[in-house]
């Protein structure tokens, strides 16, 4: 493959996935520079390994796949260990709304943000990568290499969890008003 081929290539997927690996990177880090640099990675390792894309998955998940494993690199790095992460996730959709729908927007995003980054992170990844990366069972399964029937039940148990911990959350809410 030639450099004008793998520069292209490089384009077309920076252009296609870029924002969403940046969202899904944000998810997981909770901080927009560094999920800027994780996806900066990601096509780094993605243009170096282009000629060992198989193609037995789609770019999309192939990109996605790298993303985790980047995101769980930066988890074990010795900077995320001497770093506190934010604990308020900012808007992760671009709303064109009156600003009092885009502030109730942002609220609930946070909530309900702050609801999933409180459980376990097996359910975590899962949730993330159905709900705000839009990714297929299939995919999320290819993604976290492991079976849909795993990532269904994750994602049931996850569904569940959350419920729990929402309706915890909204009682602890109500006491303290």
């Amino acid at each position: 493959m030639n450099k004008q081929d793998r520069d292209q290539l490089l384009t077309t997927a920076m252009d296609e996935f870029g924002h969403y690996l940046i969202r899904l990177a944000y998810a997981f880090v909770k901080d927009e520079a560094k999920a800027e640099d994780i996806v900066q990675e990601v096509f780094i390792r993605y243009y170096i390994h282009l000629e060992n894309f198989e193609g037995r998955s789609s770019v999309k998940t192939y990109l996605y796949r790298i993303t985790v494993n980047e995101c769980h690199n930066y988890f074990k790095s010795w900077s995320y260990r001497k770093t506190e992460l934010s604990s308020l996730v900012g808007s992760l959709l671009v709303a064109n709304q009156t600003p009092e729908k885009e502030l109730l927007m942002q609220e609930n995003t946070k909530y309900v943000t702050q609801m999933i980054g409180k459980l376990p992170l097996k359910y975590k990844k899962v949730l993330w990568l159905h709900y705000y990366a839009e990714l297929s069972v299939m995919e999320i399964g290819e993604v976290l290499k492991c079976s849909a029937n795993t990532v269904k039940t994750r994602l049931a148990r996850g569904r569940k969890m959350a419920r729990l911990t929402i309706s915890e959350g909204e009682i602890e809410h109500a006491r303290e008003h």
